[in-house]
């Protein structure tokens, strides 16, 4: 078991606790190439990993030039539902991590409640979050913004500087520090360590580590 100084953990989901990151970027490929503006997986990676359903439509609407219709993305739910039920699993380490941690800890995501309960049953880590889970849903502005990771630490009755973030994106590093809450930058999926670096970050690779760097940030 490992003591951190921080009073509170805040998990992404995806890229975090479950490998859905790989899985959803090529359904992406699918969805964009159908509407007809496709972007590439490196593309995909940069842009979208991590990002809200907005940031997502803005830049489809962009490429397309042209708006598209309110709940758009419902007609390809599916995908990702078929995808992910057959694929989905924890990152690797995660659970060794989650198990050493005597820090309470939450989740954190731009999904939707019902998708990051079903990730997190999924992948067998429902059980270590229980009512601990918090999504874009709860807020008007999604990541890069603060409030979904400001509206965790509140409802757990946490002060942000006292709140350590595990991010697995450029957008969840910048609402982690916007937020006033220092960010662990995992870097073993797809993004590159390069995009994760910066003030307040400690970027590794290997989940089992986190335990022992979060107890080596000093208060």
């Amino acid at each position: 078991m490992t003591r951190s100084p921080f009073e509170l953990v805040i998990f992404d989901c995806d890229g975090v606790l479950v490998d859905s990151e790989r899985i959803c970027v090529k359904v992406d490929e699918v969805i964009t190439a159908d509407l007809g503006c496709a972007f590439t997986e490196a593309e995909i990676i940069e842009q979208f990993v991590g990002s809200s359903s907005e940031v997502y439509t803005a830049a489809v609407e962009q490429r397309l030039g042209r708006r598209l219709e309110k709940g758009w993305r419902r007609k390809y739910e599916h995908l990702y539902r078929t995808a992910l039920d057959a694929e989905l699993t924890a990152v690797d380490g995660i659970a060794d991590a989650l198990n050493a941690l005597t820090t309470p800890f939450c989740v954190a995501s731009n999904g939707d409640r019902e998708t990051i309960g079903r990730s997190l049953e999924l992948a067998a880590l429902n059980h270590h979050f229980e009512a601990n889970v918090f999504s874009a849903d709860d807020v008007t502005t999604g990541k890069p913004a603060p409030d979904l990771f400001l509206h965790a630490a509140r409802s757990m009755g946490v002060d942000p500087g006292r709140c350590a973030v595990v991010e697995d994106s450029a957008y969840g590093v910048r609402a982690a520090r916007a937020a006033g809450m220092r960010a662990f930058g995992y870097c073993g999926g797809l993004t590159p360590a390069s995009r994760l670096e910066g003030p307040g970050t400690t970027v590794f690779d290997d989940m089992r580590e986190l335990p022992g760097l979060l107890a080596a940030v000093s208060d």
